[in-house]
């Protein structure tokens, strides 16, 4: 069985970085789930969740080459992605920090807004004998 790439080449960084989460995600699992079978302490305990482990990445590693390498219908979809994301116009740094000082000060005045907002219908609802006051 020959191992083929649909259209090598095309969406090179999508796939790569979609298989590296992918792999990430399953080795993660992989360990929470030989942590969770450390309740067994016979003899063989390690062995146990050691090959759990193992074959959790064993069965989903040709699961992840399937689904970012050789399956057609995510493959095109991982590379018209990839087209896409070369079109984007990415701003300069200059704009990405005025437009974060933009943000942290609505932010800012936002929750200043809201918190005299909140004291003063407090004050409001305790003048009016509807909060109580102890």
């Amino acid at each position: 069985m020959a191992i083929n790439i649909y259209k090598p080449g095309q969406g090179y960084w999508t796939r790569m970085l979609s298989a590296i989460g992918g792999g990430i995600l399953v080795v993660a699992g992989a360990l929470w789930l030989k942590q969770k079978l450390e309740i067994f302490q016979w003899e063989y305990g390690v062995f146990v969740q050691w090959g759990a482990a193992l074959a959790v990445i064993a069965i989903f590693a040709p699961l992840i080459y399937r689904w970012v390498g050789s399956k057609p219908r995510t493959c095109d979809f991982m590379i018209a992605t990839d087209g896409e994301m070369k079109k984007v116009a990415w701003p300069s740094r200059k704009e990405v920090i005025g437009s974060t000082l933009v943000v942290i000060w609505c932010v800012v005045l936002l929750s200043a807004l809201l918190f005299l907002a909140d004291v003063f219908f407090s004050t409001f609802f305790k003048w009016i004998n509807v909060l109580d006051v102890s």
